[in-house]
């Protein structure tokens, strides 16, 4: 096979990269080592900044997030007993969409192979070779065959446990990273939300997130420890803690079948750089935020409009862009790094803190909620901002 950009992984950042280098009239192969039933049913988070909404319509992937997205103007935060409404569009004219990743994935499935495109699903035995020549190679299996695709250049597209990160030298690789004290238990209710805002809850019992997939679907969040196993928490055990770290008087969550439950834990990686000879990393095989800041997603569709725009470039012999890659990127993910740990921290229960500790949150959640210049500053980076290319 031979294609221009080698894309390894079939997520949201390989199949945008693929789609916005389509655009520009630029060829790729994506190779993803799961089925497409899986990675279209895989339930995600799927929190879209306003540039990113923009960025999906402008570029022809968002007609049915357009109809089917719930669209938020603000968030808000329990604590004290009491819900504080911090609201976006009225301080900074923006505000976010909710539409599930697995959403997004299944759209720009449709549009890559409606235009054409090339997507071989249940890859095995993936290998990068040659990364630093002019003439780099994927091996792989697909349907029983061995495969290889010559490419000018490749999209490390695969995730934080794939294969192209562990392919730069480790010599030249730098990561930073942490794991945190706890974990996030994810459910799926068949249950309309009962609220029509996100609800961010400090609880002293730990953290709970009420989020929305539809009108008629709800996402909740429990904090627990990272290593709860998933058959300790039966659903009524999930619905006594949800109640118990929501309680708002004179609001009720409203409870349901839970159709799907999973835990998550915590991180927070960066590694650098993100290019290798022609060999370029993106989203999640690059960085990984923990999800109280709803980052993920945005940050690998920042990376990768960043990333066609440098491929275009350095097709086109202007090297300019690529070679700015990890320096543009990176300036982007610890920002946003840095807002994810100020709102994991900020908001769950640390194990084993002092009651200082959690004073100390209070104050900031306070000084979140009343100060108007606190507020904004939350406001513009949850609403997010494009990305510099």
């Amino acid at each position: 096979m031979r294609t221009q950009v080698g894309i390894v992984g079939a997520g949201p950042a390989g199949l945008m990269l693929s789609h916005l280098l389509h655009l520009e009239g630029i060829d790729s192969i994506i190779i993803e080592n799961r089925s497409r039933d899986y990675i279209e049913g895989r339930i995600r988070a799927g929190l879209i900044e306003q540039w990113a909404r923009d960025l999906l319509i402008e570029t022809g992937v968002g007609e049915r997030m357009q109809r089917e997205g719930l669209s938020h103007d603000g968030i808000h935060f329990c604590f004290d007993g009491a819900l504080h409404q911090i609201n976006f569009r009225e301080l900074v004219g923006k505000g976010v969409t909710i539409y599930g990743q697995q959403e997004v994935i299944k759209d720009l499935i449709e549009k890559r192979l409606a235009d054409g495109g090339q997507i071989l699903f249940e890859v095995d035995d993936v290998s990068l070779h040659d990364v630093t020549s002019a003439k780099p190679k994927i091996r792989f299996r697909h349907g029983g065959r061995n495969e290889e695709i010559d490419c000018d250049f490749i999209g490390g597209c695969d995730g934080f446990h794939g294969i192209c990160r562990p392919s730069v030298p480790p010599g030249l690789l730098t990561v930073r990273d942490r794991d945190y004290p706890y974990a996030w238990l994810g459910v799926t209710a068949d249950v309309p939300p009962s609220t029509d805002e996100l609800i961010y809850a400090h609880h002293p019992g730990g953290f709970a997130l009420h989020s929305l997939r539809s009108p008629l679907v709800s996402r909740l969040y429990l904090q627990v420890a990272p290593d709860e196993e998933i058959s300790a928490w039966p659903d009524d055990r999930i619905w006594a803690a949800l109640q118990r770290r929501l309680a708002v008087p004179g609001w009720g969550l409203k409870e349901g079948p839970i159709l799907d439950k999973g835990i998550t834990p915590m991180r927070s990686f960066v590694s650098a750089p993100m290019r290798h000879g022609r060999l370029f990393l993106a989203g999640d095989a690059a960085h990984i935020v923990p999800p109280t800041g709803a980052k993920g997603l945005n940050l690998a569709l920042g990376d990768v409009a960043v990333l066609a725009c440098a491929l275009e470039e350095l097709l086109r012999g202007d090297p300019r862009l690529a070679d700015a890659y990890t320096g543009t990127c990176l300036e982007r993910v610890w920002r946003r790094t840095h807002f994810s740990w100020w709102m994991t921290t900020m908001l769950h229960a640390t194990p084993g803190a002092d009651p200082l500790d959690a004073q100390l949150q209070l104050a900031q959640l306070r000084y979140v909620s009343t100060s108007r210049a606190a507020a904004t500053s939350l406001a513009e980076n949850y609403t997010g901002y494009p990305p510099r290319s």
